[in-house]
């Protein structure tokens, strides 16, 4: 099991489509709302969390999900990006600790400012 103090932030670079192999992660009643590519791998975000594929080794064969319920998401804040900083932020205090999401130009912060919004308030 990883450590979740050396993975307290991703990127994400661009949305994707949501990949097919993700529909069996979902249980009844989710949704998955939109997915974005991160550095070699995919952060899905649902109606409920997110899923974050990490792919291991040289291979990629082997791979790490990581899930965050919006149930433990107990506050989170957002920063757009300036005119000298290309990337926007998104920082996350869970129950497990505080998780920091990277996002690139391509990422539309509204949108997944409101999907997080919707999903815990």
């Amino acid at each position: 099991m990883a450590d979740l103090t050396a993975i307290t932030a991703w990127t994400f670079t661009e949305e994707v489509p949501v990949p097919d192999d993700i529909a069996e992660l979902l249980i009844e009643g989710e949704v998955a709302e939109v997915a974005y590519k991160t550095i070699r791998d995919v952060a899905v975000v649902t109606n409920k969390r997110f899923i974050i594929a990490d792919k291991q080794g040289l291979t990629g064969k082997k791979v790490e999900i990581y899930t965050i319920p919006f149930s433990s998401i107990i506050m989170y804040s957002s920063e757009n990006a300036g005119k000298i900083d290309l990337n926007a932020e998104i920082e996350l205090w869970t129950k497990a600790g505080k998780l920091k999401l990277n996002l690139n130009k391509k990422v539309d912060i509204r949108k997944l400012d409101k999907i997080i919004a919707n999903a815990i308030l």
